[in-house]
């Protein structure tokens, strides 16, 4: 046994000094075994998207820094008529200057440059009542900017401008490849201290019932959002667009880390139809819905069913036409199965085209009914004076 013991520690020694001479003399023979082992885990790490890459994201911020452009918007405001301004006294002291003399507000935002012809894409609000739009480009250009078409339900607007010599474009990302946790970078002009790069991660995605706009799917992230950063580009770290910075969760108006922006995926559906027609189509049947609480189901004896209450039908409307009467429980239009919140039932409808005639199937006292619908076009909201 003693013996047995004496050669188990003899070949021990041995082969810890062969590793030791090899490890000094040749220790690429090491690595390279081990790669093939231990160290895949770390390579297959490296396919992430969110990957921080070894020199930072200076190559996705130089990439897209071109892109983003400042707006400066600016709007008449005119003063209210002096009812002193009949007596010829009190215009002859003060002036015929001093009955509605104009006045200028200025709005700040930021902007995306989307193709090399100089179409930018911003937010509905940084640019809704300017009667002027000045874009400046990150080399220093300036120029006027005109508004194609904007759209307040998503809050998306698209403006044109005309300069000689190239104008960088920003690269669009597939859609929906937004996953929490991705790293993000968010590019804007926040309070007018010039071009400004923020960093986070994607903090939750399909965002909606914020009470922002009529249609969300926000991404939420909690890289630095300000006020002048809207209409701004939110990129993945190869700099690709994945969402336009559109508003901040504040009570003081500075970043609490809760920012939303609208995804790529939304806003160039918009943004293709702003160019195309200078407004965005959406279908509409004129009904309010709610969501069926467990209350709810349970007094109109749903069971399992799944739909949304229609609680209002506007008088006139394609649903109106067709019979579609408040109480009643929408199930299904155009044989797709609907999800059961408001959201989701708009989300339908709105991408219906007008004109097309679907089968909205319903619940009515407890008897499944199917009638045809006539989709009109949305009407555009009103302006809030």
């Amino acid at each position: 046994m003693r013996k047995f013991w004496l050669l188990f520690a003899q070949a021990t020694t041995i082969g810890l000094a062969v590793l030791f001479i090899i490890n000094t003399l040749k220790p690429g023979l090491l690595s390279s075994a081990t790669r093939n082992g231990i160290v895949t885990l770390h390579e297959s790490v490296s396919t992430s998207t969110s990957q921080i890459p070894p020199a930072g994201f200076s190559a996705a911020a130089r990439k897209v820094m071109p892109t983003v452009v400042n707006i400066f918007t600016s709007t008449e405001i005119k003063k209210p008529m002096n009812p002193f301004m009949d007596d010829p006294r009190f215009r002859f002291f003060f002036g015929e200057e001093f009955d509605s003399a104009p006045q200028r507000g200025s709005n700040l935002g930021s902007g995306v440059i989307i193709s090399h012809d100089g179409y930018i894409l911003t937010n509905h609000h940084v640019v809704e009542a300017a009667d002027q739009i000045e874009v400046a480009l990150a080399d220093g250009r300036k120029a006027k900017g005109r508004i194609i078409g904007s759209d307040p339900e998503s809050d998306l607007a698209v403006i044109k401008i005309d300069l000689p010599g190239t104008i960088p474009a920003i690269t669009f990302s597939r859609p929906d490849q937004a996953q929490v946790g991705d790293i993000v970078l968010a590019i804007g002009n926040p309070f007018g201290v010039g071009q400004t790069v923020t960093m986070g991660i994607v903090s939750a995605v399909k965002r909606n019932h914020l009470g922002l706009n009529t249609f969300e799917n926000f991404i939420q992230t909690d890289a630095a959002i300000n006020p002048g950063n809207s209409g701004g580009a939110l990129v993945d770290v190869n700099g690709n667009l994945i969402g336009i910075n559109s508003a901040i969760y504040s009570p003081n108006g500075g970043s609490l880390g809760i920012g939303f922006a609208i995804p790529v995926s939304t806003a160039k559906k918009i943004m293709e139809q702003i160019i195309q027609s200078g407004s965005v189509t959406r279908g509409w049947v004129g009904v309010a819905v709610q969501e069926i609480t467990p209350e709810l189901a349970e007094s109109f004896k749903l069971g399992n069913i799944q739909g949304v209450l229609i609680s209002e039908v506007v008088r006139g409307s394609p649903a109106n036409k067709a019979g579609v009467q408040a109480g009643d429980i929408l199930t299904m239009v155009d044989n797709k199965q609907l999800l059961t919140d408001s959201s989701s039932m708009l989300e339908t409808i709105s991408s219906l085209s007008p004109g097309k005639v679907v089968a909205f199937k319903l619940l009515r006292d407890q008897r499944e009914m199917v009638v045809q619908v006539q989709v009109g076009k949305r009407p555009r909201p009103k302006k809030l004076e």
